[in-house]
């Protein structure tokens, strides 16, 4: 039976890129996977079972194990997040950045934050913004998709990957994926004066294949994010700066909040750790620590 890849899904329609023929079928799913709440992904490794009246139509008979699986942007087995911010129009959002880090580190994927349009930037702020998160052991690229500054260092990044962007609407995700793979031609937005924010112009989840091996997911945009799964005794684990400070505070299972004694908050104090990776540290315990079992 072929096997394929799920690139789109629109409605109940699947569009799978089979592997030994290069072809892209349109697919429905069994309705078993219905009567299992089960539900297909972008992203997906799927068998199927072609059409013996038209060649470019089947159905989905198998969804292979998932390594991965997001739940926003709904796709399966990705391998990396490609964070994006922009230095202007809008403003970078520190605190979204990392609350997009952390979920994307609890779901043990490798993360790379992009900041863009640094072509606005005449005071060079890109440059004191990338040490937070060069300091924390993230790889970082400064971009500009007007001018194609740091393109190159992006489409190396995404090579033979499948990554998924992820940021606020406004930021130039689409525009970044357009320079890197022109054949993409994203529709982008402007931004709004008002309010700062771009229209939001991609309206489903779709993997992108790169000329040079890989995928890309182009994503809605969002403003938020959610950390429901991610429990507060653990979120130390996941600010990846706090590690060899964490084995030296006083107490076992330290919060890193007002103990004595803390080595985190020492290396805060210090300089060690930033300040501002700490304060959304400190936001995020807060809002997990009361959260009960049951509700996550």
């Amino acid at each position: 039976m072929p096997r394929g890849i799920i690139l789109k899904g629109i409605g109940s329609f699947y569009y799978v890129k089979i592997q030994e023929t290069n072809t892209v079928i349109e697919c429905r799913a069994r309705g078993r996977f219905r009567k299992d709440s089960i539900i297909p992904m972008v992203g997906d490794h799927v068998e199927v079972k072609l059409s013996e009246h038209d060649a470019l139509k089947g159905s989905i008979e198998a969804i292979l194990p998932r390594v991965t699986c997001l739940v926003r942007p709904p796709v399966a087995n990705v391998d990396q997040v490609v964070t994006v911010l922009s230095i202007r129009s809008p403003e970078p959002n520190l605190l979204l950045l990392d609350k997009i880090i952390l979920a994307a580190e609890f779901e043990g994927l490798d993360v790379v934050v992009c900041f863009n349009k640094i072509d606005l930037d005449e005071n060079r702020s890109y440059e004191k913004l990338s040490q937070i998160y060069l300091s924390a052991g993230y790889d970082v690229i400064c971009a500009s998709a007007r001018n194609g500054e740091g393109i190159e260092q992006l489409r190396d990044s995404l090579k033979d990957k499948v990554t998924a962007f992820a940021g606020p609407s406004g930021v130039g995700k689409s525009s970044l994926l357009n320079a890197v793979d022109p054949r993409f031609s994203l529709k982008t937005g402007e931004i709004s004066k008002k309010i700062e924010r771009g229209k939001h112009t991609t309206r489903h989840v779709e993997l992108l294949q790169l000329k040079e091996g890989g995928y890309v997911v182009d994503t809605p945009g969002f403003s938020s994010f959610e950390l429901a799964a991610v429990p507060a005794k653990e979120m130390d684990r996941f600010f990846r700066e706090f590690g060899e400070y964490i084995p030296l505070c006083r107490f076992r299972g330290c919060s890193h909040t007002s103990e004595p004694g803390c080595a985190v908050i020492d290396a805060v104090e210090q300089g060690k750790i930033f300040s501002s990776r700490y304060q959304s540290y400190l936001q995020f315990y807060s809002q997990r620590k009361n959260v009960k079992e049951w509700e996550k």
